[in-house]
């Protein structure tokens, strides 16, 4: 009798192990992957994958983000900086492992009472590449430069990428004069810019 108890108590006590190793075996913690990508110019932050949505911040030239993810055969990326997630444009990060990562899908936020539906813009071409000799220029526009280019919004125009400094518009984007400067301005993927006109090149964005 003695002998049939030792059985069946170690059967259990073997029962229970197995048990515990199996539930540490199915327990996991979901570890996301994800990248660092260094901005090579001041790059805007975007509520969403493309130049319709609104900017709500920027990375700074070297300044590092973490890559969650890509659109599958797009260059827009889920980003996070400084704790701020959206999107930002990876033509302008460094990073070797970002086209490693697993595809990411935007799903758009349900809409409420008050929200701005967002509409995919016709693009009415392409940025020119910014000139890699070029040294990033740094200006500061005066505050009535701002004050007039908001007060005289001009016909908003969609590019295919994104707009950064040193980047060229093309000849058929309308520029427009600012009193008193030697820039002109433009609305190019949501943001007013100010342009050389000699080169056509972003010098300034307003975000």
């Amino acid at each position: 009798m003695q002998t049939r108890s030792t059985i069946l108590i170690a059967a259990l006590m073997a029962t229970a192990v197995l048990s515990q190793t199996v539930l540490a075996q199915t327990t996991t913690t979901t570890v996301t992957t994800q990248a660092i990508g260094v901005a090579t110019t001041p790059l805007n932050i975007r509520s969403g994958p493309g130049p319709e949505y609104p900017v709500t911040g920027a990375i700074p030239t070297n300044g590092q983000a973490a890559i969650l993810g890509c659109i599958e055969g797009s260059l827009w990326c889920q980003i996070s900086y400084n704790g701020a997630s959206g999107w930002a444009y990876s033509q302008y990060m460094t990073g070797a492992s970002i086209r490693t990562l697993p595809p990411v899908a935007y799903a758009a936020p349900p809409a409420t009472t008050g929200t701005t539906t967002i509409v995919r813009p016709t693009y009415s071409g392409e940025f020119i590449a910014p000139v890699a000799s070029t040294q990033p220029m740094s200006i500061a526009p005066p505050p009535t430069v701002q004050t007039y280019i908001v007060q005289n919004p001009r016909p908003q125009v969609y590019l295919n990428g994104e707009v950064v400094e040193g980047a060229g518009l093309p000849p058929d984007v309308a520029l427009a004069p600012v009193p008193n400067s030697e820039y002109e301005y433009a609305y190019v993927n949501g943001v007013p810019v100010l342009v050389e006109p000699s080169t056509r090149r972003v010098r300034y964005i307003y975000r």
